[in-house]
């Protein structure tokens, strides 16, 4: 399987980020038939945007460690690293998704002025960045993934990797953003 994802991984690339898309706009639409997702309690569901925000701090501190770790020449730290942000990233991805797909996406509760203002363009600047952090994010990981240490130097790893991990924290900031003008500022 290795070989084959090695020999394709803009195609498998292109396949996860579209597979990823439908998933979270599925589940931010509502289309999957809420009676097939078992209903966790209310204080499970009330939990999920705090968790979310500690898992994207802590995602942040990963990346840029990560980030240091190779400037470094830290190779196994740096993979460490960029393999524990995917991880918190998936745990992410699973939380909201549940989340949105049960209760739908989150009002704002302020000032519409500060909606229409403030909030929505800092939100479409975040989904706009994660969504394009997607395919940099799975074809540096799948490089990683399918190459040898010697290997990835001739490769677009280093390039795409640091497209990845430069919109990959600047959405996980925006979404810290989000999450304190939903459920602290207002």
């Amino acid at each position: 399987m290795q070989a084959q994802v090695r020999e394709h991984v803009p195609a498998v690339t292109a396949v996860l980020t579209i597979v990823s898309l439908i998933l979270v706009f599925g589940a931010a639409l509502q289309a999957f038939p809420q009676e097939s997702i078992p209903t966790a309690p209310q204080w499970v569901l009330d939990a999920i945007p705090h968790l979310n925000a500690a898992v994207s701090a802590v995602a942040i501190v990963t990346i840029l460690a990560g980030v240091r770790a190779i400037r470094g020449g830290e190779i196994e730290r740096h993979r460490r690293l960029m393999v524990a942000s995917f991880v918190l990233f998936a745990g992410f991805l699973v939380m909201y998704l549940y989340r949105v797909a049960l209760l739908g996406p989150s009002s704002f509760p302020g000032p519409e002025t500060i909606e229409l203002y403030v909030y929505l363009p800092i939100l479409a600047v975040h989904i706009l960045l994660a969504v394009l952090s997607l395919p940099f994010v799975y074809y540096a990981l799948l490089l990683a993934a399918t190459r040898s240490i010697h290997e990835l130097p001739k490769t677009n790893h280093a390039r795409v990797g640091r497209i990845a991990a430069t919109l990959w924290t600047i959405s996980f900031a925006g979404g810290i953003v989000i999450y304190l003008m939903l459920y602290v500022l207002f």
